[in-house]
């Protein structure tokens, strides 16, 4: 290409001109910047591409808006998910066209399924263009249709105030979730008036959040002359902010309180009241504590497979109070007796006076049901294996210290596998937004930018991303983001050299042949070594964090004290783990609850066969 014939650079955002009303007149990515800056956004995540960068122009001289250059879609979209979830403020994305608005697909099913404020901003081609299968034209909105609250294609840039106070409204109000906005680039480019809407009119979209008050009254009064009861809460809580709430109820009633993986810390594990989490890895007491009650009380939970086990047998004997923000929840796996819609805060600012009045009419005993559950508690503890056969380091123990070392003001973030499991239950989780992960999709990868997102949201805070090494070689990329801004997140790598918790499975129920498990990255003979792939200390040098590994049990203190009182670059600390190591208690899949496995020694008859 001669000179004459390159394309004449774009010319620089100016000083917008007004309408007669006095209206700045901007470019449709210049309207983009001023609605972010309206609706309060400080931080977003995004790489630029050709259909975004007419907004990436106006973007390079906001100094409202830190923009953080992720490596890849992906970790950009985790990363917000991880604001998001440790700040309870929205989190934005942005992504280009094409490949890189695919590229966010992952994350934003992943904070569609766990109830994510999330932002995605994605260019788009031409609107002449569109149809015409254009170079990087994806249909992105109608792929993402199926796991986002609501997709907005913006083709004129008139429209784009309305879209994005919209979609932050749609997002982070009733259910949150995850909004997509796909701008064309006409759209971005062309000029209008900037008016900004007093109001958002979206017919349909009413979240109910006063709950009807006969529903109410019947809840209080199941409550207060049930014997078993049991408060069943799910990640709607945390989301509500209705953890204050939660605490007054449960002292109020003595019932016993069982948190999902979604609402670790919406409850104090120390509390004497709290049984742990229920599901296929929960505690036995939280797992047997709603297989025996008579009155489930469900709030901002959804009877996931994971916690219900074989529905059929699931809580038999249990009549069921179901409260939830989002109509569709309730009911579609199990029946509920009571069915409360409702913001989950403002339904339990409601029950506590009625309960309260139907406690005086009737007085629980819930005695016997606490000397049953205090049983299950002794005879049933949380434990491990701490000196492994083959003399490496037990993982449970690891990811104990860190959460001893670290403490309840840390923040936790955890990729998808058994490290997952262990950090959810053997981490003690005082209180809400310090334990963020992958519930309901199991994203691999989700850890790192998560953690990074996080720390970005709340810096004077200690961030760890507690990872397996499967997971972390799908977005470990992300630490070259974190040295070059600024943020010095901790990484501990529980590496036992393979897929754990596929593994797991495969040594239970497909008579021990691991097929494809096998990652290569620290469990072999010395003479071996020269096989590991990769080196994690020798990657995160290369990407300017400290790397250290851990092989001993004396080394792991020093080495989590060195991470958390390094503060200038991102820590790595590869922790070399028993690949033998088992997640327990377990629940089988397609099985009732009632056939918890406490340890394999434990196992009953079906799985000994």
């Amino acid at each position: 290409m001669t000179a004459d014939s390159a394309p004449a650079a774009a010319p620089a955002p100016s000083a917008p001109s007004r309408t007669p009303s006095g209206a700045p007149i901007l470019t449709g990515s210049g309207a983009v910047l001023a609605s972010l800056e309206k609706l309060g956004v400080t931080d977003v995540f995004g790489i630029p591409g050709g259909a975004i960068m007419p907004f990436y122009d106006e973007l390079m001289a906001s100094t409202a808006i830190r923009h953080i250059l992720v490596r890849h879609e992906q970790g950009g979209g985790h990363a917000a998910e991880g604001y998001a979830a440790a700040s309870g403020r929205l989190g934005v994305c942005i992504a280009t066209s094409g490949p890189g608005a695919t590229n966010l697909v992952t994350a934003i099913a992943d904070a569609y399924m766990d109830s994510v404020p999330l932002l995605a901003i994605t260019g788009q081609v031409f609107s002449t263009l569109m149809g015409t299968d254009a170079f990087q034209e994806v249909d992105i909105v109608g792929i993402t249709m199926p796991i986002t609250k609501h997709s907005f294609l913006v083709k004129r840039p008139e429209d784009v105030p309305a879209a994005l106070k919209a979609a932050a409204l749609i997002a982070t109000t009733g259910r949150p979730g995850p909004v997509l906005v796909d701008l064309t680039k006409d759209a971005q480019q062309n000029s209008a008036p900037f008016v900004w809407p007093d109001t958002v009119d979206l017919p349909g979209y009413r979240p109910v959040t006063k709950a009807h008050g006969k529903q109410i009254v019947a809840a209080a009064e199941m409550l207060a002359q049930a014997s078993r009861p049991i408060l069943y809460v799910g990640g709607g809580v945390i989301r509500a902010g209705a953890e204050p709430e939660l605490l007054k109820l449960a002292e109020a009633t003595r019932a016993p309180i069982v948190t999902t993986l979604m609402a670790r810390g919406a409850f104090p594990d120390s509390h004497p009241q709290h049984l742990g989490m229920p599901g296929m890895h929960g505690t036995v007491p939280a797992v047997l504590g709603l297989q025996e009650s008579d009155l489930i009380v469900a709030l901002g939970a959804r009877f996931d497979d994971r916690v219900t086990g074989k529905v059929s047998e699931f809580a038999p004997d249990a009549k069921v109070v179901h409260v939830d923000i989002d109509p569709a929840e309730i009911g579609k796996i199990r029946h509920a007796d009571v069915p409360i819609v409702g913001d989950v805060k403002e339904v339990l600012q409601d029950l506590l006076p009625a309960y309260a009045t139907a406690a005086k009419a009737t007085p629980p005993d819930l005695d016997e049901w606490w000397a049953r559950l205090d049983q299950l508690t002794a005879n049933f503890p949380l434990g491990f294996v701490d000196d492994p056969d083959d003399g490496l380091l037990a993982p449970q123990a690891v990811i104990q210290r860190i959460g001893e070392l670290s403490g309840p003001e840390a923040v936790y973030a955890a990729g998808v596998g058994q490290h997952q499991m262990w950090a959810a239950q053997f981490i003690q989780y005082e209180r809400p937004h310090a334990w963020l992960n992958s519930g309901g999709a199991g994203t691999m990868g989700y850890a790192v930018p998560a953690a990074m997102g996080a720390k970005v949201a709340e810096p004077d805070r200690l961030v760890w991303a507690i990872d397996g090494d499967g997971c972390f070689q799908m977005t470990n990329q992300e630490l070259a983001t974190c040295t070059i801004n600024d943020i010095p997140i901790k990484v501990a790598i529980i590496n036992n050299s393979s897929l754990g918790m596929v593994r797991q499975w495969q040594t239970l129920f497909y008579d021990g042949r691991h097929s494809f498990t096998d990652l290569n990255t620290g469990h072999m003979s010395a003479a071996e070594q020269t096989r590991m792939v990769p080196d994690f200390v020798k990657l995160a040098e290369a990407y300017g964090a400290l790397g250290i590994r851990v092989t001993k049990p004396e080394e792991v203190d020093p080495a989590i004290k060195l991470a958390i009182e390094t503060n200038d670059r991102p820590v790595v600390i590869d922790f070399v783990v028993s690949r033998d190591a088992m997640v327990w208690p377990m629940v089988p899949q397609g099985v009732g609850n009632s056939q918890v496995q406490y340890a394999r020694e434990h196992a009953p008859e079906w799985e000994q066969e």
